[in-house]
C-alpha cells in the first residue's frame, strides 16, 4: 500500500459542488487529543462543499469510542441529514460536541462515520499535515496548504 498517497496540488473551496461531492479516500488520517489517538484510519470519505474546507469523516470501526459520550446535540443540514453529536471526556473534564455523525444520511457512504472539530481536539492531521480549523463554532472543516479560501464562516466572506 502507498505509504504517500498523491494529494491535490491545490483546490479552491469555490470550485467544490453544491449539492456537496462525496469522496472515499485512502490518506492517512489521524484524530489525537493529548497523548491518546482518538482515531486513525485510511478508509476515510471527505465531503467537499461549496465555500467549506473539506469535511473528513472516519469509520466507526477506527474510532475509539471509549471516551466519547453521547450528547443530546441534534442538528440538520439540508444535503447530509439529522447529526448527532459525542462529547469528549478528558482528564481534566469535559470537551462539549467535539465530534459527529450521521446515524441516518441521505448518502449512505456517511452512514456512522464521525467527523471532528479540529479546534476541540489537540491534532488532526490528514497524510501527516497537521490541519488548521476552519474558523467558528459551527462549521468543522479541516484547512490543509494545499485547500484555498476565503472559507465559509471566515474573514472575507462577507458576513457569513
Amino acid at each position: 500500500m502507498d505509504l504517500n498517497p498523491p494529494l491535490p496540488d491545490a483546490e479552491s473551496v469555490w470550485d467544490y459542488p453544491r449539492p456537496p461531492r462525496i469522496e472515499a479516500i485512502d490518506w492517512p488520517i489521524r484524530v489525537e487529543h493529548g497523548d491518546h489517538v482518538l482515531a486513525d484510519t485510511r478508509n476515510a470519505v471527505r465531503v467537499l462543499e461549496t465555500s467549506h474546507p473539506p469535511c473528513f469523516y472516519i469509520p466507526p470501526d477506527d474510532v475509539d469510542f471509549d471516551r466519547l459520550v453521547p450528547s443530546d446535540t441534534r442538528t440538520f443540514c439540508e444535503w447530509k441529514g439529522q447529526a448527532r453529536y459525542w462529547h469528549l471526556e478528558t482528564r481534566t473534564g469535559r470537551i462539549d460536541d467535539a465530534c459527529w455523525a450521521y446515524p441516518d444520511p441521505t448518502d449512505q457512504r456517511l452512514e456512522g462515520h464521525v467527523s471532528f472539530y479540529a479546534r476541540r481536539v489537540s491534532a488532526c492531521f490528514v497524510a501527516g499535515e497537521r490541519v488548521q480549523p476552519q474558523e467558528g463554532d459551527f462549521y468543522g472543516g479541516w484547512i490543509l496548504s494545499w485547500v484555498k479560501g476565503p472559507f465559509k464562516g471566515g474573514p472575507g466572506t462577507r458576513g457569513w
